[in-house]
């Protein structure tokens, strides 16, 4: 299946993606990541920004970032947060496997586990490769993953959100693939829009995810030429992960 086919992020997946996840919401990584920031020197690249979640709070926080993400519609909703709230920041259109700058950054982050959106290792070193050779010596790649588990979890009931407008959304989730030995799952998403009680329009999507052990992250970074890394459980750096823990975070540096 190819990775273009999945996780496209069209208008409506947009929509239910900022009411379930909405500016300034935090799992605990928004003040994480502020916190770990203050000790970079350097403008930060949020890769796969979304609408703005951690974005817009970071940029509040006085903070230069810079995004990218392979959806124009959750771009657009970011950029209108930005201008609602008279921030600014250079936002762009583009992939993993594409982007470019010709600054060096002192972090790239990614929370919240957007790095999983890489369809395979191969994909996922490349893109860790990428990020090495956009900071600046000394700058700092922090990211999250999911556990195993929770990428494994079955999918839930259908969920359902209400917009400003009243309109209703919906959305439904079927697993269709769960590949254990290149350890991805694939869903198949709908997403219907719902006004004055009629179904008005419906999107289908592609939803893919890999997971990674720990282990194998590790070993990934500092293939991709990074250093001293640290893995954290649950948002407290330097603690070991547990068991129990939804998220795993990893620290490391390109080196001076």
């Amino acid at each position: 299946m190819s990775a273009n086919l999945c996780n496209r992020y069209a208008g409506l997946a947009a929509r239910v993606y900022d009411l379930d996840k909405p500016i300034g919401r935090s799992f605990g990584d928004v003040e994480f990541y502020t916190r770990r920031l203050e000790i970079c020197d350097g403008p930060v690249l949020e890769p796969a920004v979304g609408s703005g979640r951690v974005l817009v709070p970071l940029l509040e926080a006085g903070f230069d970032v810079t995004g990218f993400d392979a959806s124009a519609a959750m771009l657009d909703l970011c950029r209108a947060a930005c201008e609602a709230r008279g921030l600014r920041a250079e936002l762009s259109v583009a992939r993993f496997d594409d982007f470019s700058y010709a600054t060096r950054f002192g972090a790239v982050v990614l929370p919240a586990g957007s790095f999983q959106l890489i369809a395979t290792a191969q994909e996922g070193l490349a893109a860790l490769k990428r990020f090495h050779d956009h900071l600046q010596p000394g700058g700092r790649l922090i990211l999250d993953l999911d556990p195993v588990s929770a990428v494994l979890a079955p999918p839930g009931p259908t969920r359902r959100w209400t917009d400003a407008n009243g309109d209703l959304l919906t959305l439904a989730e079927e697993r269709i693939d769960s590949d254990l030995l290149n350890q991805t799952v694939v869903s198949h998403l709908r997403y219907d829009l719902w006004t004055d009680g009629r179904l008005s329009a419906s999107e289908l999507e592609l939803f893919a995810l890999r997971w990674w052990s720990v282990e194998e992250m590790r070993l990934a970074l500092g293939a991709a030429g990074f250093v001293d890394v640290i893995v954290s459980g649950g948002y407290e750096h330097g603690r070991l992960p547990r068991r129990e823990d939804d998220v795993i975070t990893f620290e490391a540096r390109r080196p001076l």
